[in-house]
């Protein structure tokens, strides 16, 4: 059984303490940048769903609730007489 040694236990603790600085470091450059694109990205896909929910092809408003109650109808209803 090996024992560890003072020295490589001082070794490891200021490595684990100089990988902290270094990546709290690298996320103060990196994510205002990785934010604002994300916040791009929202806003991007917000824009795109209103106009998808608010226009059809003809740039009629249409409301979203009443497109999904009308996608089910297929035809129209006829009703047949039966014939004596």
């Amino acid at each position: 059984m090996q024992e560890a040694s003072f020295s490589g236990t001082i070794k490891i603790i200021l490595y684990i303490v100089l990988f902290y600085y270094l990546f709290k470091f690298a996320m103060r450059l990196l994510l205002p940048v990785l934010m604002r694109k994300a916040v791009q990205k929202a806003q991007e896909n917000m824009r795109q769903q209103f106009e998808r929910d608010e226009f059809d092809s003809r740039g009629i408003r249409k409301p979203s609730d009443q497109r999904a109650k009308n996608s089910g109808q297929v035809g129209e209803y006829v009703d047949y007489e039966e014939l004596p």
